[in-house]
């Protein structure tokens, strides 16, 4: 009986860290820009280090770092602007790590249609997916052309960006991704055009970064959670056509070539270090909110992004 408990006794810590259940709450529906995340459970990076991670796409692509500041999720996938904003509403999150390192966000416009020029906004109908954020992109853009947030009429299109603009409810759509609505778009037979924030006056910026509950997360748990997601990006990077077949295996409805070519463009934005934490970017990004009168506080570089340090 003694050695039976002994034995019971010393397997204590596998059960504990077998027993380190966390959800990731993704930004979107399952695509490329997640592949780290879907790779890491999938060649068992992260049940190595003794996680269990349940990945659930969201209803509202609003909702993951809200159900994270909840407590209901322990990671959200967010976006760098995005954060600030939430952050400034009081809104106890942190960026725990990168996911997509350069940004991904454009005004995506019918090649064909009678927007050539921003200036061609100006009475429009523009869609977005998410409130806050998107708007902070558009505003910025539109100065450059002398107009103003109020000049365009906008439409929420929640998930249905690219289609929204092939039927033409809307004029333009901001918050498609280069990397995707593009692509989908020219498979269906409509040539798109982008116009890239960062090339009208918006500060470079992490499009997709990994945020948790400032107050209550599990740092030894983040730390492991973001080893696991660096050695599924190098390991993507180094294996890419293995590491889309483990992908696209995981659903059918990733197993087509616009899933296939979003995979290709997506691989040079991974950030293969995604603890590591720019520190000038984020302070840039403050200031610039800062100064277009977006947020209303400019707050401490720890109460926005840390670096968790190593595992």
């Amino acid at each position: 009986m003694r050695k039976l408990l002994l034995t019971l006794f010393l397997l204590l810590p596998n059960v504990a860290m077998a027993n380190d259940k966390i959800t990731v709450m993704l930004d979107w529906f399952v695509n490329p820009d997640h592949a780290p995340i879907v790779i890491a459970k999938e060649k068992g990076f992260f049940a190595a280090r003794g996680l269990d991670v349940d990945i659930v796409a969201p209803a509202d692509p609003a909702d993951p770092p809200k159900m994270v500041a909840a407590g209901k999720a322990d990671v959200g996938i967010s976006y760098q602007p995005q954060l600030h904003l939430l952050i400034d509403e009081g809104l106890p999150l942190v960026r725990i790590g990168t996911l997509i390192d350069a940004p991904l966000n454009c005004m995506l416009v019918r090649d064909d249609g009678s927007v050539k020029t921003l200036a061609d906004l100006k009475g429009k109908k523009v869609g977005f997916s998410l409130a806050g954020y998107e708007e902070v992109l558009l505003t910025r853009m539109l100065s450059t052309a002398g107009l103003k947030l109020s000049d365009v009429e906008l439409v929420n299109v929640n998930f249905s960006i690219s289609p929204s603009l092939m039927s033409k409810q809307v004029d333009a759509v901001v918050g498609a991704f280069r990397n995707f609505e593009l692509t989908q778009m020219e498979l269906a037979g409509v040539k798109g055009k982008c116009f890239n924030p960062e090339e009208v006056g918006v500060p470079a910026y992490d499009e997709l970064v990994y945020v948790a509950n400032r107050d209550h997360m599990n740092k030894t748990v983040m730390r492991k959670f973001l080893a696991a997601t660096e050695e599924a990006a190098n390991y993507i990077v180094n294996h890419q056509d293995e590491s889309w077949k483990i992908f696209s295996g995981t659903a059918k409805e990733l197993q087509d070539e616009l899933n296939h070519r979003a995979w290709i463009d997506t691989l040079p934005r991974l950030s293969l270090e995604p603890a590591g934490l720019d520190s000038n970017r984020y302070a840039r990004f403050q200031d610039f909110l800062s100064k277009a009168g977006m947020i209303k506080n400019n707050h401490p570089l720890s109460d926005i992004a840390v670096d968790l340090g190593p595992e």
